[in-house]
Parts: C-alpha cells; structure tokens; sequence
C-alpha cells in the first residue's frame, strides 16, 4: 500500500517538471554501459527500465514463442529461491519487476523504494542471471501461453491482425505471432527456454533508463550489478522485413454478426526528415480525437461503426500505416468505399489551415502530460535509446512539430497515403465484400 501510494504522490508532483526542460543525464557505468537518468530525490522511488532489442523476432527457426514463453517463466524463481519464495521476497520489499517479450524487445521494469534500493536489485539480478526455470514452472506457464493461443484462434481481432502480418512479411519473423503456435509452443523444453534466455539478453543490445531518486553514480554501480554478467554478444537480429503486402481485400469466414477490419500499407520511419509532417497528418485522419477525419465521415455521418482509427507504426526492420474498426456485416463494404475515398482525397487536396492548426495544439498541448510520473520518464526514455533519438528530444519535440508548415503537410500527404495500395483484412461474414484473388 505504502509504495502505490509513493507512486501516486510522485505522479501528482510531476507534471510541473513535465512542462518545464527535461534534464536528462546521460551515465557510463564503470563497466561501459551507459543509461540516461532523469534525478529527482523528492520522493524516495526510483523506476528503472531495461530493454534489449531483438526481442521474439530472435526465437530459433521452428523454436517460435520460445522468448515469449522465457519472458513468462523468468520471475519464476531465481537462484536458491523457488516461485513461491521469489514472490515473497519481492512482495517483501515493496518492489515490482515485470518482464516482457514483444516483437522487437525483451523489457524489463524495476519499481523499488530508496529505502530497499540494495536488496531490490540484488533480486533483479538474480532474476536475470541466474533464472531457475524448473520444470513445474515450465509446465505451468506454457499452459497459460497455450491457453491464450487457443483463445486467440476465437478472436476475430487477433486473427485478423495475424492474417494482415503474414501478408505483409510472409516468412520474415514480423509474419507470425511471437506467442508462437499451439504445436511450436507445445514442443518446447527446458532446454529450449534456456536457450532463448542466452539469446534474448546480450549487452550488446542493451538500453537503459532510470527516473526517481538516485544519482547518476548510484545508477552506474546497480547497472553493472543486474546487467555486469550476462553475455556480451546474443543472435543477430533479423534483417529488413519486405513490404510484400498486396492491395486489395481478404476476408476470412468468421461467424458475427459484426465484422473485425484491418487495414494498411507501407509507413514511414521516424527518422524520416517527413515523419513530423506524417504524423501530423495522421492525427487529422485517424488519430486520438473524435473530430479526426475518419471518425467524422464513417462514424458521425454515417453511423457504419463506433469508433476508427489509424496508426503510424515503427519497428526496427519495417515501417507501416495501419487503422482498425469493426462494423456489422451490412456495413463493411461501404466503410472500406469511404476509408478509400479519405485516403484519396488527403493526398491529392492535403489538409485545412483550421486542421493542421488544431492537430498542432492538441499534439503539442498533450505531449508534457506524458511525463506525468518516474515509471513514465523513464519508459520514454529508454524508447528514446532504442530510436535513435537524441537527448534532448523532450524539450525540442514540440518545436519540431510547430515547425511543419501547410507546404510541408501537403507534399507528405501526396507521398504517404496511396490509397490504391490499402489492403483490406476483413474478419466476419461482410455484405457485398468480394476478395481480392
């Protein structure tokens, strides 16, 4: 209780900072790892996150949902400690770890109390360099993945999200769920788990962040503590993921009176000198607000769904443009008419005045109240790492997007939006749909 309530207090007294520069430490370890820190000793609560890229893009062939399944089984006990008594001391000492496999990273986040700050991350190291994975716990947890894969095959979201994904990478690791599949999962041993742990954690692709109350030594010694043993070097991360996504329509037969859509095609990166003006032009078609243009023609004029939206989406080996809406079945063919027709018309006539002037407020307005605690800063921060970005990106962001002028935004849109390369993925029983052969 005490420590949710440190944690409340600390994102209470945030936001101030938030709306003010950003100071941002960059730390060397003495063992050459380096870290950027955003120090703030008003509350004794420090976060810590950790990243490693690669994440279950890395699983071995025909070994798929083996880092997934490591991520789920690594707290289950480290060192001389079982499950039960890992959890114990953790709960212990007021702290909270959690691990994570996506498709690009393996995570990890640290939440511990300055006053516990040593015992903690003597349990965090453990935890990474010296996982137990017994076989009751393999067992246990691989039914809990299995179980979720099973469900996922019922889910018209997942399905068609995984449709879209093997249409668009085919054999690349982006192509097929990191969850692994109910046979590839099934099949994995121990030994396989250990394996992915080796691979997943290498310092070579490490990054890290830390926000709250610790110097910028005192973050140099606990890296090299949790991190100083694991191996320099894991697997090679794959290589760039082809676009092979054709336009057009696939609808999969799913019994609903309501239909799950999927659409996109190729994106832009985020070190594109355009993406600003991307993104910009992203907010006034799909993005958060109920005034953008997608959520006015389909949803407000029309009444063909409840809610729509698109998305630019970067990862490290692809870049993409996505949306996703559902709608019952009579009102998928002319949702996907009005989508295509949008898309059109924002890369032949651009963007209003009124349009980019709002979406600049509300971009700009928005993005200091994501620094509204220490586990949020320092998350932004290790993404920051991984981007590519550079220190100072928090105080010059909003200068960035203020900066986009109307020319800008209209030659972007002429290049980004190719409305004769949207691919529809339709999951349900749509009226007057016909796929695409």
């Amino acid at each position: 209780m005490m420590f949710r309530a440190l944690v409340a207090a600390f994102a209470i007294l945030l936001p101030g900072l938030a709306c003010a520069d950003i100071p941002i430490k960059e730390v060397k370890s003495p063992g050459g790892l380096t870290a950027w820190l955003v120090e703030d000793h008003n509350i004794p609560f420090t976060a810590l996150e950790i990243r490693f890229r690669g994440g279950t893009s890395l699983d071995d062939p025909g070994k798929r949902g083996a880092i997934y399944l490591m991520s789920g089984l690594i707290e289950e006990g480290a060192g001389d400690l079982d499950s039960k008594g890992f959890a114990e001391a953790r709960d212990s000492l007021a702290a909270s770890f959690s691990f994570a496999a996506s498709t690009d990273t393996f995570s990890v986040s640290a939440r511990f109390l300055s006053e516990n700050r040593d015992e903690a991350v003597d349990l965090l190291a453990l935890a990474l360099n010296k996982p137990r994975f017994d076989e009751d716990a393999v067992i246990r947890v691989r039914e809990q993945v299995l179980s979720g894969l099973r469900s996922n095959l019922r889910d018209p979201s997942s399905i068609a999200s995984q449709t879209f994904d093997q249409l668009a990478y085919g054999e690349h690791p982006y192509g097929s769920t990191g969850r692994g599949t109910l046979a590839s999962v099934a099949a994995l041993s121990r030994d396989d788990i250990v394996q992915a742990w080796k691979t997943a954690l290498a310092r070579e692709n490490v990054y890290i962040s830390a926000a709250g109350d610790i110097t910028a030594a005192e973050l140099g010694l606990i890296i090299d503590r949790v991190l100083g043993g694991l191996p320099e070097t894991g697997a090679p991360l794959p290589g760039a993921a082809p676009w092979l996504l054709p336009p057009g329509v696939s609808v999969i037969d799913f019994p609903s009176p309501q239909s799950v859509v999927v659409f996109g095609q190729s994106g832009i990166s985020q070190k594109d000198p355009d993406f600003f003006a991307a993104f910009i032009l992203n907010e006034v078609m799909g993005g958060g607000r109920f005034s953008a243009r997608l959520m006015t023609e389909v949803r407000d004029k029309r009444g063909l769904t409840y809610g729509i939206g698109t998305y630019l989406v970067g990862m490290d080996h692809s870049d993409s443009y996505l949306g996703q809406f559902q709608a019952s079945n009579d009102k998928v063919a002319e949702a996907i008419s009005v989508i295509r027709a949008q898309w059109a018309k924002i890369a032949t006539e651009g963007i209003s005045e009124k349009e980019l002037t709002d979406a600049k407020t509300y971009l700009t307005g928005a993005y200091p109240l994501r620094f509204d605690g220490n586990a949020p800063i320092a998350s932004i921060l290790v993404g920051m790492q991984m981007q590519g970005m550079p220190i100072d990106y928090p105080n010059t962001r909003n200068a960035k997007i203020e900066a986009v002028t109307m020319e800008d935004v209209k030659r972007v849109a002429a290049r980004l939006y190719q409305p004769e390369a949207l691919r529809f993925v339709v999951v349900g029983q749509p009226v007057d749909v016909t796929p695409s052969p």
